[in-house]
Formats: C-alpha cells, structure tokens, sequence
C-alpha cells in the first residue's frame, strides 16, 4: 500500500495505466478535458510494476488499470469516474483536489 501512496500523495490527479490500454487513454483524454493535468504510472515499465499491479488488485481492481487517484484519494476505475461525471461531482472533486481552479461549462 505505501507504494501506491508514496506516488499519489501531493499530486491532484494520478492515473495508473499499462501501455497501449485504451480505457486508461479514454479517462485521461476525460480528465484533461477538463484541464487538468494527471500524471500518469505506465506500471508495465515500472521496476516495482508488479508490486503496483497487486496492491490495486487488492484494492478490488481486476483488471487493475486503469485506476484513479483525485486529491490522494482512490476514486476506483472508469466505471467510477464516469459515474462521478455523470452526477456531476467529477468537476468539483477536480477543483477540491487543485488539479482545477475554474471551471466554464460553456
């Protein structure tokens, strides 16, 4: 678990992906849509990749990608973040976390 937190605390936005995923592409082209900028962990070319890959399973994520981090929190995986965006509360979580400062909807 301190892996994973050592790389999420401090950053508004982290999304971990493996290389080539589309769904990961899919949630950060969502994200930055916004403006914000997340940092991505592609964790297959990561030394401790595989150490990153079990603590998100045991987290509950199976396929472990992509999974999101708004404000050092784990918001879950795309299903989650669409939800979120769906009722609303994604761009308030971005603005809360300072991955965001304003937000225009026109």
């Amino acid at each position: 678990m301190d892996v994973v937190k050592g790389l999420v605390q401090e950053r508004p936005v982290v999304i971990f992906s493996k290389t080539g995923c589309p769904v990961s592409h899919s949630m950060r082209q969502l994200i930055t849509g916004f403006g914000a900028n997340p940092t991505v962990y592609e964790i297959d070319q990561m030394p401790n990749g595989r150490e990153i890959d079990r603590v998100l399973q045991m987290m509950g994520r199976r396929p472990s990608v992509p999974s999101i981090f708004i404000g050092g929190n784990f918001v879950g995986g795309p299903n989650d973040v669409i939800t979120l965006q769906v009722q609303g509360r994604l761009v308030q979580m971005l603005m809360d976390a300072g991955a965001i400062w304003v937000w225009n909807r026109n």
